[in-house]
């Protein structure tokens, strides 16, 4: 059975260590075989690309992973960094609660 993560992709989430700690960003991939994710605007790496026919060379900045370890879901109601629990809805409905501030994350 594949692993459980607390995050996932379009979550806004709080890098906790590295060079870019404190910054925030939204997930755009999780790479579920190396437990890392690419978050927008964090851990910018420069990468030399050679021209091919659909794009020209040179050096393009993108976003490299983190590990999953080094950041948190940020916490709807004050922005800083919280841990992910779980709750049940009246509707049966299983969603994830904020530990700092008890607002639901999913909407």
């Amino acid at each position: 059975m594949a692993e459980k993560f607390s995050v996932k992709k379009g979550d806004k989430v709080v890098v906790l260590a590295g060079k870019d700690k404190g910054r925030t960003g939204e997930i755009v991939r999780i790479l579920r075989e190396d437990r890392r994710a690419i978050v927008s605007g964090v851990n910018m790496v420069k990468r030399h690309t050679k021209a091919s026919q659909g794009n020209q060379g040179g050096i393009v900045e993108k976003e490299a992973s983190i590990h999953l370890s080094n950041i948190a879901i940020q916490d709807p109601k004050d922005g800083k960094a919280t841990r992910v629990g779980y709750k049940q809805l009246d509707d049966g409905r299983k969603v994830r609660v904020a530990k700092r501030s008890g607002e639901v994350i999913d909407v």
